[in-house]
């Protein structure tokens, strides 16, 4: 070999092992969103043998399995986020928004205390391995985690429309018998695709937790279960338009996420971590809005993840991770269109079909609003329209009265 190639294999090897660094990503702010942990049964049906006392707590309630499973999380998002995150706790770093619920607050409280064990200088009572944290549920933040939204007369009609369409009214024939002995093997009068999940849940907690289970509850039952209860999340979400029921449900909450990430891109300001404790059903929405969905009701504790990143030329890139398996790492979702780590400009391009601009307008209260101040208006007119009226027909008896008194004198 000759000094030039000699040369040119020296200068090879030195960008080689310089390129990681060159192409180096840096994390600059998370935003996760976790659903609650187990939690007991949120309602019976009229022939369960398990009603509310069956249960410590009550319906709804977070279980310690669900405080295992949470403290787990918060171990997991300590070891993934160290580098990011300071070992103490420090309020400007991260702050966490939970729905109003007990099993949300509670979970959220767990998690933090898997990631954040008090030192030394925040230990305030020396055999407490505890301290507290915040956790903020605000109305607002409920309407961003809890769907599906309400009140959007659009989406309601978009559901009605769901129920014609072929996948449905096949669905709904399909398993017509297999509800009608459901409903009467639970003592209830009627049961639809719609309303299924509620059965499936209560015989899933009580099975979770041991709970002595009726002779009708068999395997192939709970599997056809299952089935229907992942279907009922596409009947919200999906089967038909769903890209405007994104815009009208899901869509909100990533919005303001994608707001969040946008402006931390110019920010300096030390917060890394946006928590939200929410439930099933704010993750499917949120990722049939991202369209990476993948049909199953996700799990206790499962946790979709918003990284984003600033490379070394400036830009910035989003990355996204779903953990709904204790056992394994988070597993990448990449936004149909793009790349694992997606351009930020791209991500927000990608996903505007879905993001609404005027909510209440795409619902049609803007509408309804109208249409009452309408109705309302010529209620008031006519009102006044009446009291005019009766005091006019006051003014002429008073007046017929003095003109009578005047005479009668």
């Amino acid at each position: 070999m000759g000094c030039s190639g000699l040369l040119f294999l020296v200068i090879s090897t030195i960008y080689t092992s310089l390129a990681p660094a060159v192409g180096e990503r840096r994390l600059k702010f998370v935003t996760v969103v976790y659903r609650h942990g187990d939690r007991s049964a949120i309602r019976s049906y009229p022939t369960d043998t398990h009603q509310e006392g069956a249960w410590p707590q009550g319906f709804g309630q977070l279980t310690q399995d669900g405080m295992r499973q949470h403290f787990e999380l918060g171990q997991a998002l300590r070891t993934r986020y160290n580098g990011s995150l300071s070992e103490a706790y420090d309020r400007h770093q991260i702050v966490v928004n939970s729905t109003d619920y007990d099993r949300t607050l509670m979970s959220a409280a767990v998690n933090l205390a898997a990631m954040y064990p008090p030192n030394e200088f925040q230990r305030f009572n020396p055999i407490l391995q505890w301290q507290p944290i915040p956790i903020h549920a605000v109305q607002n933040v409920k309407k961003l985690l809890k769907f599906p939204l309400s009140p959007c007369p659009r989406f309601q009609t978009l559901l009605e429309e769901t129920k014609k369409t072929p996948v449905f009214m096949n669905k709904s024939m399909q398993y017509k018998e297999f509800l009608q002995e459901l409903a009467n093997d639970t003592g209830l009068e009627r049961i639809s695709l719609e309303s299924v999940w509620r059965i499936y849940d209560t015989l899933f907690c009580e099975k979770a937790h041991k709970l002595p289970q009726p002779h009708w509850v068999t395997p192939k039952v709970m599997e056809t279960l299952q089935q229907l209860n992942d279907f009922g999340f596409m009947y919200l979400f999906g089967i038909h338009h769903q890209e405007e029921k994104s815009r009208l449900q899901g869509g909100v909450l990533l919005k303001h996420i994608l707001n969040l990430i946008t402006e931390y891109t110019v920010s300096n300001k030390p917060l890394k971590m946006q928590a939200y404790s929410a439930h099933d059903i704010t993750i499917v929405a949120l990722q049939v809005a991202l369209n990476v969905f993948n049909g199953k009701q996700p799990p206790y504790a499962s946790c979709h993840i918003f990284e984003l990143f600033r490379d070394d030329n400036g830009s910035f890139s989003v990355a996204m991770f779903f953990r709904n398996d204790s056992t394994k790492e988070p597993y990448p979702l990449a936004l149909p269109g793009c790349t694992q780590y997606c351009p930020l400009e791209d991500f927000v391009r990608l996903t505007k079909p879905v993001i609404s601009e005027d909510w209440e307008g795409d619902c049609g209260l803007s509408e309804e609003l109208s249409t009452a101040l309408i109705v309302g208006g010529c209620l008031l007119a006519v009102i006044l329209l009446l009291f005019t009226i009766v005091c006019c027909q006051c003014r002429r008896i008073h007046k017929l009265k003095n003109e009578f008194n005047v005479n009668s004198y």
